[in-house]
């Protein structure tokens, strides 16, 4: 999907920014553009199948809910990209691993019930894929929403 439609890019702007929050939040935003439901529901569809939308939820701060979260990185040879991404994929509290140009070359974010929980996650991490992992917990945060704003001349 290279070229998105003026409808397509109303839909992605609602979706990141103003998103209902109401039993049929779907019709909603069809009512707001003037479209049918299952219209903006077929165009969501094609974008998630096409790698545009990954994902679609909310996303809560860890923090205030009394979670600990923590940036990790760790050295992962080349040939073993995949299987290590798949073992620290596999912890449910991983939300994001993406691979780096640097010594640590893997990052993912990692969020726990409590700092010993998550410790305990990382160290079974690190005996299960054989690797070292180093936590970076924030000391502060600066930014937790990001919003692309899709104008008609963005390109993609």
């Amino acid at each position: 999907m290279n070229e998105l439609s003026r409808t397509d890019r109303e839909i992605l702007n609602i979706l990141q920014a103003d998103f209902p929050l109401t039993t049929s939040p779907y019709r909603d935003v069809a009512k707001s553009l003037n479209l049918d439901e299952d219209e903006v529901i077929a165009r969501i569809q094609a974008m998630k199948k096409s790698g545009l939308i990954r994902r679609i939820g909310g996303i809560m701060d860890a923090r205030s809910l009394g979670f600990y979260s923590t940036l990790c990185a760790c050295k992962v040879p080349e040939q073993r990209i995949d299987e290590v991404a798949g073992i620290i994929n596999q912890q449910k509290g991983v939300t994001h691993n993406y691979i780096r140009d640097h010594e640590y070359n893997m990052w993912f974010t990692l969020t726990a019930p409590s700092q010993d929980e998550a410790m305990q996650i990382l160290k079974s991490l690190q005996n299960d894929a054989g690797i070292e992992v180093i936590s970076m917990p924030a000391k502060q945060v600066y930014k937790i929403k990001v919003s692309f704003e899709m104008s008609e001349t963005d390109a993609l």
